[in-house]
């Protein structure tokens, strides 16, 4: 900021120094025009004054008597030849700026420089003439705002159709992708609820087999139980009386009955057997029947535990089962629903792909025929735009030419000599 203000402060002071050079300056050009003008007022004045004086009807009587041949100091006379002439250049040099159609200036060029010239024909000729360069300029007006407008109007629709076959594209890449994908997810789930199934099937055979294992090992470690507790009774029968459960009393069938009698006449009807040898004296192992009989209970006890270890395994398998069932129905539900909503929208999807496809190649045909459409604009109108300044600044410099002649045909003068046509002098003699 230091070194910013330090260079302000040094361009202030040139830029002072500046400015007063400058009012010195200008305080002196305006006394240098000052004085211009006067002297060009002064000069104005005495041109004017002499003018006057030389003009004056006195002046040219006087200068007719003493020097004939001088009015041309005053008054240059333009014969009609020489007003031919000059129009004749004008008209030649409005040719220079016209390309075609260069018969009208052909037929004025050709009355200018007849013997015999008809100054209101040509006039005529020539206003004809400049109304036609108007009515082409006009033309080319016209033609030029139509080519703009078309050809403005027709970009901005080729604009506007790319930019809706670009966007179609990308839809119909988008739907096909969504499609692809979506079918891919269908196939997924339909083979996942097949796997499902499969799954659920090998599940309830397994449960079967398990609850078929767990139903054997249950009637097995009963029937074990109902036998070791048959021989622990038969066993305590001899050994621990007061421990002896006897069998419930069963009636006999009338076959039993039959049956029995016949053995009983049969035993009584034979011979009886010899009575054995006596045998010594037998006494009762007990302790060696308490060690077995206590192995007997703790055989009974395992098979307690082991049964109900399996009840509660067998509880658990089947609510593992029934939880896996009913996860399985909920998955199969879910996943079906899925199947169904993943068709409707691939079905949804193809229908849009289908549209858009349509869509694409109805845009794309419009979009060429505006292309070609615009194409001819083009070749109709660049021509036209390309040359529009040239030829209307041709147009404008034929149609001054054409106005010149014809002033100069009406007698006017565009030097700094004053000029009047011949008429004129005739009537002022």
């Amino acid at each position: 900021m230091k070194e910013d203000l330090d260079d302000t402060q040094k361009a202030l002071v040139e830029d002072t120094k500046f400015l007063a050079d400058l009012d010195k300056n200008c305080a002196t050009k305006k006394e240098e025009w000052a004085g211009i003008q006067k002297m060009r007022g002064e000069e104005a004045l005495a041109i004017a004054d002499t003018i006057a004086m030389l003009n004056s009807d006195d002046a040219l009587e006087l200068f007719k008597k003493t020097l004939p041949g001088s009015a041309s100091f005053i008054q240059e006379l333009a014969t009609v030849s020489q007003l031919k002439r000059r129009a004749l250049e004008l008209v030649k040099g409005a040719q220079k700026h016209r390309a075609v159609n260069r018969i009208p200036l052909d037929l004025i060029s050709m009355a200018l420089s007849g013997k015999k010239v008809d100054m209101s024909k040509i006039s005529k000729m020539i206003d004809e003439l400049v109304a036609v360069l108007g009515t082409e300029q006009q033309d080319d007006n016209d033609k030029k705002e139509y080519c703009e407008t078309q050809i403005d109007s027709l970009e901005d629709k080729v604009k506007v159709l790319t930019r809706d076959v670009s966007d179609l594209e990308k839809a119909i890449a988008e739907a096909k992708e969504k499609i692809a994908t979506l079918a891919s997810e269908i196939k997924a789930l339909t083979e996942g609820i097949a796997q499902l199934d499969k799954d659920v099937a090998e599940a309830t055979e397994q449960r079967k087999e398990e609850n078929e294992d767990y139903k054997s090992l249950m009637a097995s470690d009963t029937a074990a139980k109902e036998l070791i507790g048959m021989a622990k009774n038969r066993l305590n029968k001899f050994y621990n009386p007061k421990q002896y459960k006897a069998p419930p009393k069963r009636e006999l069938t009338d076959e039993e009955r039959a049956e029995s009698t016949v053995a009983f006449v049969q035993m009584v009807g034979a011979a009886a057997p010899p009575p054995p040898p006596t045998a010594p004296s037998y006494s009762k192992k007990s302790e060696e029947s308490t060690g077995v009989i206590t192995m007997m209970d703790m055989l009974v006890a395992d098979l307690d535990k082991e049964m109900q270890e399996a009840e509660v395994e067998e509880k658990n398998a089947q609510e593992e089962d029934e939880q896996f069932m009913s996860d399985s129905a909920d998955k199969r539900t879910d996943d079906s629903k899925a199947i169904t909503d993943k068709d409707g929208a691939k079905a949804d999807t193809e229908v849009a792909l289908e549209e858009a496809t349509k869509s694409h190649g109805s845009k794309l045909k419009e979009l060429m025929a505006t292309e070609e459409v615009l194409s001819g604009v083009h070749g109709e109108c660049d021509w036209t735009l390309e040359n529009f300044d040239a030829r209307k600044e041709a147009r404008t410099g034929e149609v001054e030419s054409l106005k010149k002649a014809k002033a100069v045909l009406a007698g006017a003068d565009f030097s700094f000599v004053q000029r009047a046509s011949i008429h004129s002098l005739r009537g002022r003699q």
